[in-house]
């Protein structure tokens, strides 16, 4: 025990040397290629990566405590030929580490995959529509969470709703269409299902529904979902250019808003009743509101954020971290006074509870952390302690990231 939490402290002192030496205070919007005198025409690569060092206290006799994790290294490129057409790709890969490496980097954990690649049409300066691989998604803002700065250490897992059984690493491939009216904001999607989809269960009869709707019924009955999520800004206006929600603005502006999204997939898991399958609708619904504000004119701010889901994935589904029930969940964090280009501490406290129609039990999940700001989101070290508790499983993690974002 002492002596991982030696290596973790250790790691910690390395991380924050190599983000001394590698932040960049004077950012100003990152490699942009113009092409032409107005900006219409323009080349942007973003690039980031997120190393972890994660102890675990409840594991098998056999495994450690203590392991490495290059929990994300991504690339993301976008162009405009001119005002009217964008294409973006986005690619790399996640969780790599010494269970999903291989000897010469040919393993499936070891490969680059696509998380993004669509292209783009806007119609006016307000609206637009599109269509690929995609991350217009519905339900609810941490379903359209940026990985690029989060206020918790990472996503809400259970609001990644339906990463894995609808969708490929929660991307579709379909079309869209978003933009705004004054200060309302929507985007809604029109995609097929995946599928085979994680939940590969063959369904029992008179048992829990499986999450197969198009590998058992057919891409007839079971192909389409249909997303929408829409949220009013009452106070500045966030950009809907991209999908990616911001985690933490760290005070950059008044933010406050209230969202309403949804997710629905006819038929999307299947029931054996006798010899016969029988299709039920998933749906899932949620509200939420977002509030990041500057505090005084010292540097602080607070991010807060709550949301309540209702998960309809079929009769007493459940699988993994997906069930049928409800969940709320939240988190605040607050950025101590500080100047802007030197390190800025903000602790954070978060709390999840799901409940499932299967079980009598809640998963609840707690977490508590901080992260140090060294030029921003763009050089990052954080240190979380989550528990989390669902009926006799309780497990007690804590993880140190090191962010470097470009």
């Amino acid at each position: 025990m002492k002596k991982n939490l030696l290596l973790l402290a250790g790691f910690l002192f390395a991380c924050q040397w190599m983000m001394y030496s590698q932040g960049a205070p004077s950012y100003e919007g990152g490699y942009k290629v113009k092409f032409d005198e107005d900006g219409k025409k323009y080349f942007r690569i973003l690039s980031w990566a997120q190393v972890q060092g994660v102890y675990a206290d409840e594991v098998p006799d056999d495994v450690s405590h203590f392991n490495f994790n290059l929990r994300r290294a991504r690339v993301l490129m976008y162009a405009q030929l001119n005002d009217k057409f964008l294409i973006l790709t986005h690619f790399g890969l996640n969780n790599l580490n010494a269970n999903s490496l291989s000897p010469t980097g040919k393993g499936d954990g070891s490969q680059l995959f696509f998380h993004d690649v669509w292209a783009q049409y806007n119609l006016n300066e307000h609206h637009s529509v599109g269509g690929g691989l995609h991350y217009f998604n519905g339900i609810s803002r941490l379903n359209n969470q940026s990985t690029l700065n989060m206020l918790t250490l990472d996503n809400n897992r259970q609001s990644w709703s339906t990463l894995g059984l609808s969708d490929q690493f929660a991307r579709h491939i379909g079309v869209f269409g978003k933009g705004n009216f004054g200060k309302f904001q929507y985007q809604v999607a029109i995609n097929d299902a995946i599928t085979d989809g994680l939940d590969m269960r063959m369904p029992e009869d008179g048992g829990a529904p499986v999450y197969g709707g198009r590998r058992l019924l057919g891409s007839r009955d079971a192909g389409m979902v249909y997303a929408g999520y829409f949220d009013y800004n009452f106070l500045d206006q966030e950009s809907n250019f991209l999908p990616y929600k911001v985690g933490t603005y760290l005070g950059g502006k008044p933010i406050f808003n209230v969202g309403a999204g949804f997710f629905l997939h006819p038929n999307g898991s299947v029931k054996l009743e006798g010899a016969e399958l029988i299709g039920e609708d998933v749906s899932i619904f949620a509200i939420d509101v977002f509030y990041d504000a500057p505090l005084g004119e010292k540097g602080s701010s607070i991010t807060a954020y709550a949301t309540f889901q209702s998960n309809d994935y079929g009769t007493d589904y459940l699988y993994s971290a997906y069930g049928t029930g409800s969940m709320i969940y939240g988190h605040v964090g607050y950025v101590f006074n500080g100047d802007v280009n030197k390190t800025r501490l903000q602790p954070y406290v978060s709390y999840g509870s799901n409940s499932y129609d299967a079980v009598d039990d809640n998963r609840n999940i707690f977490g508590v952390g901080a992260n140090a700001y060294f030029a921003g989101h763009h050089s990052k070290l954080t240190m979380e302690y989550k528990n989390e508790k669902f009926g006799d499983v309780k497990l007690g993690t804590i993880t140190l990231q090191a962010m470097i974002y470009l």
